[in-house]
């Protein structure tokens, strides 16, 4: 069983505009609004960050943004409540860095008039168009700072960065380093000599050599500096581009590579020499093949309570338990969990029955919220005529209060049962739209999942599958990211078809 988490701690985010106010927005009612939504979500408010008047064009160095993010660095808060996007801010930059930063922070954002909430599986695609958009923006800024490399290589300009291993920047040329080039040169003696990368690493260590930065060298440093072309004297350049999101760095196609003349530190018949063993090593790497990929790794557990692990003794391969010989083939298991995706959704009766529901509950509530605005406007008529009237002296101070107070009471109230409502109407948009999401994505996932490769259906095991429990004559799949059981069944059994105790 599912133990309830704990109360989620968010903060709400109030910056309203000049027009804004002047059409009524007040920051009170920004922040009631967004108070309503945690309500309804059971969520606890910890703190609002007030930037009334702020411009939207850079926040981040402001001292409540700041303020919030150590809150958020800090678990303070592990979640922030805004009106719509442009409130938290209209720099594009800096909502990609927003973004960016609760992602990674494993924090949600809650949009009320865009409906995005990433607490819920619908929500969650926001990240997920967010950091397409980041990875499109860095990619741009990547081509075009790309793009003057080799234009530049080929004029004969100083491309910069760092310099190689062996090498040294003088008068803006790349020149060998007299400290640093003989080190250079003894790497590829030595993996000539031994023809393994971690012994050459052990020998320059034992020999109290270190990297550039003080490290211990290593066989990846090793090959590293033994794939650079640099030593027999060529620079490249325009060879690499970078994956986004600190995920590293890939090669570009050799066509599109820049060499740079400069002067040598070993033949370039060393250099090839050390190539070939390379290539040798990566051959027999590859001729070994790659591991086997288990679906259900990790996530399978025995009746007994001990996770089970998949067995290569035979060419069915099972995952077992090593106390009670409990096991299951790895190929049913997963026979089994595609018949389950089956029933992850209802009928399509039932689904337009339930929809039809969610649209009609929240046409009602928007109705609601749509007379109650229009109160409030008839009041705030009435309150003028009656303080006009005033003026001209057309009635009297005591009958004016004894008029203008229900009045001006009657709007206090519908100022704080707008936002309330609003609010509810927010919860129930992303709400219904969470569920609509899963239900339509289940459907299509049932009816793709044989097409889908060995990657694809991990990533979804991993988020869907909390724990797979292997009975004695029963199978039961424990799923996150589901409505409630009473509107798709989260867990359902199905028979065992290998799990009686068998002998090793």
């Amino acid at each position: 069983m599912v133990q309830r988490p704990e109360t989620k701690q968010v903060g709400i985010w109030i910056r309203v505009s000049t027009e804004d106010q002047a059409r009524g927005e007040s920051p009170e009612h920004h922040e009631r609004r967004a108070r309503a939504y945690a309500e309804s979500k059971d969520w606890r408010v910890r703190e609002v960050y007030h930037l009334e008047a702020v411009s939207g064009k850079s926040v981040m160095g402001h001292p409540e943004t700041k303020k919030m993010l150590c809150h958020l660095e800090s678990g303070h808060i592990t979640g922030l409540i805004f009106s719509k996007l442009a409130r938290l801010a209209r720099n594009t930059r800096e909502l990609l860095d927003f973004a960016d930063i609760f992602r990674d922070s494993g924090a949600d954002l809650i949009s009320l008039q865009e409906a995005i909430d990433t607490t819920s599986p619908a929500g969650r695609l926001f990240y997920t168009m967010i950091a397409a958009m980041a990875q499109w923006e860095r990619e741009e800024i990547s081509e075009r700072v790309a793009a003057s490399v080799p234009i530049r290589a080929k004029l004969g300009k100083p491309l910069g960065g760092v310099a190689p291993l062996g090498y040294q920047w003088k008068d803006r040329k790349l020149i060998p380093d007299p400290a640093e080039a003989p080190v250079r040169r003894l790497i590829y003696e030595l993996f000539l000599e031994h023809r393994r990368k971690k012994a050459v690493a052990r020998i320059l260590n034992e020999r109290g050599y270190r990297t550039r930065k003080g490290a211990k060298f290593t066989d990846t440093t090793v090959a590293r500096l033994l794939r650079d072309p640099s030593a027999k004297g060529k620079r490249r350049a325009n060879y690499t581009k970078s994956k986004g999101d600190g995920r590293g760095w890939r090669l570009k196609p050799e066509e599109e590579w820049i060499f740079v003349d400069i002067e040598p530190i070993i033949s370039e018949d060393l250099w090839n020499q050390c190539a070939a063993l390379l290539d040798e090593d990566r051959l027999r790497a590859q001729r070994r093949g790659p591991r086997p990929t288990h679906l259900f790794s990790g996530v399978v557990f025995c009746h007994c309570g001990r996770k089970m692990y998949v067995s290569n003794d035979s060419k069915d391969l099972k995952y077992v338990c090593r106390d009670c010989r409990n096991r299951i083939s790895k190929k049913d298991l997963e026979t089994i969990f595609h018949e389950q995706l089956k029933d992850f959704f209802f009928s399509p009766e039932e689904i337009a029955s339930y929809l039809d529901q969610a649209d009609e509950t929240i046409r009602k509530k928007q109705e609601e919220l749509k007379a109650l605005d229009a109160e409030f406007k008839s009041v705030e008529s009435e309150m003028e005529t009656l303080y006009r009237l005033y003026q001209k002296d057309g009635i009297t101070p005591k009958g004016f209060r004894r008029k203008y107070d229900p009045l001006e009471e009657r709007q206090s109230q519908i100022e704080a049962e707008i936002p309330k409502l609003q609010g509810e109407v927010d919860f129930l948009k992303i709400q219904y739209l969470s569920k609509d999401t899963i239900l339509s994505e289940a459907k299509d996932l049932a009816t793709r999942w044989p097409q889908l490769d060995a990657s694809e259906k991990q990533q979804i095991i991993e988020n869907v599958v909390q724990k797979v429990l292997i009975g004695k004559s029963d199978i039961e799949f424990d799923l996150a990211y589901l409505p409630s059981p009473s509107e798709i069944a989260g867990k359902r059994q199905r028979p065992n078809r290998d799990s009686s105790p068998q002998p090793a």
